[in-house]
């Protein structure tokens, strides 16, 4: 179990690191089509904003309610931490433009995914 919450956290930081998710879908899509910000400034802008503990008060709520796995979070959070450095290392490399489609192109698989996999 702790290799895949670790893999999770890995890929999930890999993802976070070259597109800015988390809450970044929302942020960086919206800094990109509405606000003309260049891609990799709306995807460094999003991880800075989710710098800070932005979760602390739904996570205080899950906990009252018994529902966070403390073990896991931290296994997830040490792959966020070393993948997010090797995705947004990667993603300096790319040009804006490839950047900013191979994030359409992630979200559009998710939008499928979720599309069909419901439950």
């Amino acid at each position: 179990m702790p290799v895949l919450f670790l893999g999770l956290g890995l890929t999930a930081g890999v993802l976070s690191g070259l597109f800015g998710i988390g809450g970044g879908l929302i942020i960086v899509v919206a800094l990109v089509s509405l606000g003309r910000v260049p891609i990799h400034t709306a995807t460094g802008t999003s991880l800075a904003a989710l710098l800070l503990p932005v979760g602390i008060l739904g996570v205080r709520e899950y906990w009252r309610a018994g529902h966070v796995d403390i073990r896991a979070a931290l296994l997830i959070a040490a792959g966020l931490a070393i993948g997010v450095f090797f995705g947004a290392r990667y993603a300096q490399g790319l040009a804006p433009a490839t950047l900013q489609r191979g994030f359409a192109v992630f979200l559009g698989l998710m939008a499928v995914r979720m599309w069909f996999k419901v439950g």
